[in-house]
């Protein structure tokens, strides 16, 4: 018996589509999508395995007015792709995500990463070259990179995390050589192209991904290393957000040692939820005082608001330092 006429997403729409071709073709299509896109279409196959021929049709009668829409020669999804990511994301996380996913024209895929746990790919670049090294960690998941960064041995973290903040454009040579130390677990290779990688903040994710320990005997080696470099890496470690990880009683100090002038400014900038976690740290006459405070001022600019949000993050380290504050879980300190 057929089930109930319903409409299909996309990716329902798609498992359909792989239920009726061959399983060669079928197993070709997944080699190309990525780990959670495999995930997603699977679960997706097993949800439409009772399909109903009326819902077969409506689905390939959608498929061949898509592809009919789409077939043209000077069809190019690369400008698309990119509003849509922008749009969703905002620029910076964007180009992050557009430097991983485009085709090898554009950037390197090293796609074969993503489905290699954090060991197996310590391992493998544990004996390379730590410039190589850090190609390989800089395009993995922030956190699965803090987990490889970690498994690798103590003397040569900092140079690696000191590389990744320091990479730009990535030459083909270079990307050659990693496709070659991965051309036993891959196929042929594509003609390789330069792609830009790395930063600062990713090299913070990747540290943020690792455990607190590993930071806290990376940053020491790396400021002897590179004092500008660790400053900037350590600066985008702790951002504004990070101090919601207090509980009340330390960041209830926290605020008793900021000018109210400074946390006015500071908070606003941030969200009502995020405001009034401050807020509900104060007694409620502070509290009354600082929101009269906002509404009085206005608009403001946001650099001034991000200074008084970093005067609160030095101030916070500084206390940590001290002890006498403590984030909340595993020990850690801001």
């Amino acid at each position: 018996m057929n089930a109930p006429f319903r409409s299909y997403s996309g990716v329902e729409r798609a498992a359909v589509l792989m239920m009726l071709v061959g399983e060669e073709e079928a197993a070709s299509i997944l080699q190309k999508l990525d780990p959670e896109e495999v995930r997603q279409l699977g679960k997706a196959m097993f949800a439409v395995a009772d399909v109903g021929e009326d819902q077969v049709g409506d689905v390939l009668d959608d498929f061949v007015g898509r592809a009919r829409d789409r077939t043209g020669i000077a069809f190019d999804p690369k400008p698309i792709i990119e509003t849509v990511m922008t749009k969703a994301l905002g620029q910076e996380k964007a180009d992050s995500v557009l430097a991983r996913i485009t085709p090898p024209e554009a950037a390197c895929q090293i796609d074969l990463l993503d489905w290699m746990e954090a060991g197996e790919i310590a391992a493998m670049i544990e004996k390379e070259h730590p410039q190589i090294a850090a190609v390989v960690i800089a395009n993995l998941d922030p956190t699965i990179a803090g987990q490889v960064l970690e498994m690798l041995p103590d003397a040569v973290q900092p140079d690696i995390l000191h590389r990744v903040a320091r990479l730009g454009p990535i030459t083909p040579e270079a990307i050659d050589t990693l496709r070659t130390m991965l051309a036993g677990r891959t196929k042929a290779a594509t003609q390789s192209a330069g792609v830009t990688i790395g930063g600062t903040r990713e090299a913070a994710k990747i540290l943020s991904g690792a455990r607190k320990t590993t930071e806290q005997r990376v940053m020491p080696k790396l400021f002897k290393l590179d004092r500008d470099i660790a400053k900037q890496i350590e600066e985008a470690l702790f951002v504004f957000e990070n101090l919601l990880d207090l509980d009340d009683k330390n960041l209830g100090t926290l605020i008793r040692n900021i000018d109210s002038d400074v946390l006015t400014r500071a908070l606003k900038g941030v969200d009502e939820e995020i405001r009034n976690r401050f807020l509900g740290c104060m007694s409620a006459r502070a509290a009354d005082g600082i929101r009269d405070e906002m509404e009085a001022r206005g608009p403001m600019k946001l650099a001034e608001v991000l200074e008084a949000q970093k005067i609160i993050i030095q101030q916070a380290r500084a206390l940590a330092k001290d002890g006498t504050i403590m984030m909340g879980g595993d020990d850690d300190y801001v």
